[in-house]
Order: structure tokens, then sequence, then C-alpha cells
């Protein structure tokens, strides 16, 4: 058991160099792996969760050398390249190699079987099965469609036309990736804009990709073509320090070399609709990824309605938002968020048990949650294993009263190694109470 503690006070200021971005750098390894050549990787996310996708290649025969100080060199085995596991493929806590796997896996020629831990094995795994099933893979769940997945080779998979029941990057790039295998075109309408890190990096690698309004589509057969990959930083990573230098009177930082793709800035769209006051300095593009230098100065928020149009694309960011929210003055609601709730935690429930032990009026609704601003008070909250929440209590602890202790941040690992040194570099007083 990891346990923070947060010491009230304190405000950020200088430089906030946050890791490289963990959805960019699960797919550098997965097509760096199926592409031919080879691929070079800098600002590799070095977390747990990226590293389950990068053990995964290596277990199926891909040679990859690193990371070492985010630098990663990946020898590609091309499309029909990858060999059976000896054994069932490991992927601890990360949802995105689960889905994102099943969709490659579904195409090869051998068996195998995708577990994670306690809370991955909780998740929901239909939602990639089903579209899966239709394009005529075999896969195989618990119950209710839970992991372990097992998923049979050899199967001949086709394109299909899959209009998704809800906005899911994760749903969209599993049934792209699985379209590279498949006979004819693969097209995928979702409902509202989600991540296109995959669409961007296939077009990197060199297959095409065409994409139409809200619709993308590929034709499979294709092949990949290495190439080299700048990861920037990571703005979920970044959120934690843009809502933290909000709400501590007296902050000014800089997070350098973020990542700024327009299907991921709803944090900052929404933090600007509550009056933080954030400027994006030097934006320029790298490896086909709009980047800049992210400043943000303290500003007095205020309670908003969250425009639904913004949800999908602040889905991650949502724990530290709802800080923001506690801090802000007047009543912040968010609708529309069913998708919250099966996360690594019930993460509407979770943060409003934990602002509610801390004083702050927060009422769950099944798809969203209303907060009404006050004083946050110290107590004990419990993170429930999910690394975004024991970062955002960690955030809270500078508006607190009193010290917050966090229990179960263990997993705060997968997401953002280095989390307490950049924290405390930065100005918050979080510390590792005891394992």
């Amino acid at each position: 058991m990891v346990t923070f503690r947060v010491i009230p006070g304190g405000r950020l200021s200088g430089n906030c160099a946050v890791p490289g971005d963990k959805s960019i750098s699960h797919r550098s390894i997965m097509l760096g792996s199926l592409a031919e050549g080879t691929s070079h990787i800098r600002g590799f996310l070095e977390g747990e969760d990226a590293l389950a996708t990068l053990n995964a290649f290596r277990a199926m025969g891909v040679e990859i050398s690193g990371p070492e100080n985010g630098q990663v060199i990946v020898s590609g085995v091309g499309m029909h390249g990858l060999r059976a596991p000896r054994e069932s493929i490991y992927l601890g806590n990360s949802g995105t190699s689960m889905r994102l796997l099943a969709g490659l896996l579904a195409g090869q020629a051998f068996d195998t079987q995708l577990t994670g831990d306690e809370s991955l094995s909780r998740r929901p795994m239909e939602r990639v099965a089903g579209p899966l099933r239709q394009m005529g893979a075999r896969i195989e769940a618990r119950p209710g469609g839970l992991p372990p997945l097992a998923i049979a080779g050899g199967q001949v998979l086709k394109g299909i036309r899959y209009d998704m029941p809800m906005a899911s990057a994760q749903v969209k790039s599993c049934v792209l990736l699985a379209g590279l295998y498949a006979r004819g075109v693969t097209t995928v309408t979702e409902p509202a804009p989600t991540r296109d890190h995959t669409e961007r990096m296939l077009a990197g690698f060199g297959y095409t990709v065409t994409r139409r309004g809200a619709t993308v589509e590929l034709e499979g057969g294709g092949k990949l073509v290495a190439c080299d990959i700048d990861v920037p930083a990571d703005i979920s990573s970044a959120a934690f320090f843009m809502v933290a230098a909000s709400i501590a009177p007296g902050s000014d930082i800089t997070l350098p070399h973020v990542g700024i793709n327009p299907t991921r800035t709803g944090v900052i769209d929404i933090l600007r609709l509550m009056g933080a006051n954030i400027s994006l300095d030097n934006p320029r593009e790298v490896g086909g990824e709009p980047v800049a230098d992210i400043r943000v100065r303290h500003a007095p928020l205020s309670g908003i309605d969250i425009p639904q149009h913004l949800v999908p694309l602040a889905i991650d960011e949502f724990p530290v938002l709802f800080v923001a929210a506690a801090c802000a003055r007047g009543r912040t609601v968010l609708s529309g968020a069913e998708e919250l709730r099966v996360k690594e935690s019930d993460r509407i429930q979770v943060m409003a048990d934990g602002l509610s032990a801390l004083g702050i009026e927060a009422v769950s609704r099944p798809d969203g949650i209303e907060i009404h601003g006050g004083t946050l008070a110290g107590g004990r909250v419990v993170s429930h294993g999910d690394h975004r929440i024991a970062m955002a209590f960690s955030v809270a602890g500078l508006r607190a009263s009193e010290d917050i202790v966090i229990e179960d941040c263990a997993n705060v690992a997968t997401s953002f190694p280095g989390f307490l040194q950049i924290a405390g570099d930065c100005g918050l007083r979080v510390s590792l109470e005891q394992e």
C-alpha cells in the first residue's frame, strides 16, 4: 500500500517538464513493431502502462532496445512477423493496451490470451469484442465481457462499417487496427470527436487513412514503413499542474513541449471557461502532432455548466477538473460523462466521495456530477488504485486547510513515473508517507 500526504499551501513557479504522452507512446511501439525497418522513438513514457505494451511486443518476438532516458529503438518485423507468445500476455492496469492489442491480435495467425490486474479485469471489453466479432474475429471473455480475453488466431477478417455507439478513441483505434488485417475497407464513424493519434501515426508510418467529417476509413492489406517519433509531453499529465497553478495564489509556471492535439485540449477549453489564465506559446508541429509551451498563471475560477461537446475531449482530465470546480466560486455541473464510471475506478463516485470527505458539496449523478465550490478541509481519501484520482487529490492539497492523506496510490506509476519528484520541484508539498 502506497500512501501520499499533502501539506497545505504552496505555489507553483518555473518550468515544469512532464513525461511523454501515454497514448502516443503506446501506439509508437505497436506500429513500430509492425513496420518494415527500424523506428527510433524519443520522449517515450517509461510508465507501467506503456511498458506493458512494450513488453507485450517483446513477448511476440520484436527486438526492442531501451527505454533509456525516453529513447527506444524498435526493429520492426512487418505486418505478419509477430510470433506466438509462450504464455498469456499480462497488461497490468492498461486498458489502452488490452483494447488496442485485441484489434491487432484478431488478425494474427496464432492464439493469444490477454490478462490484467484486478482493476483491468473489471473493465468492459465487449465494446471492442463486439465489432471485432462482426469482422470475423473469435474472442472469448468472462461473463459481462470482462477480461481475460482469449483471441483465436487464423481467422479471416473482413472490413465493416461501424457506427460507434459511444465516443471512445480506444474502440475506434481497435477497429482500425483490426482493419489493417481485414479484406476490403473498414469504416468507423464516431458520435463525437475523440483523440486521433492512431490515424495520425498510421499516416506517419505511410499507411493511407481517409477522414471525412466524423468518419475514418482505411483499406486492409497495406504495409507500415518505419519512421522516427518524437513523443510530446502528455497533456493529461500536464493537466494536474494547469489546475494546480490556476488555484494556488502567486503561481506562474510553464509546461514545455506539451502535445496540444485538438482532440485532447478540452481541459484547456474548460479551464478557460472557468476563468483560467492559460497561454499557448511557441506553437509548432512535431512528427505530425501539434505542440506548444503552456504557461499558466493563477486566476480566480468560477463554476460553469461544462459544454457537452468538450466532454470526450477531456475525458481523462475530469478528476483534476473536479478539484478546480471545488476551488471555484459557484456551481459546476458535468453531464454526459457516463464513461467516467468504467475507468480505472468509478471516477464520478470516487471523486464525489473524496470531495465530500474534504468538506465540499459534491453530488454524483448517473452521467456526471454537481460540485459547489467551497473551502477544502483536510482529511483522508481513498484513490481506489486509480492514478488520476491520487494525483487529483494531491493538487487539492494546495487549497486545503489541513493535511490530506491519500490511500492506495501505487498506480500513479502507470502514467506518471516521478510524479512526486516533479510535483515537489514545481512547488507542491506532497510526499510518500508509507509503503
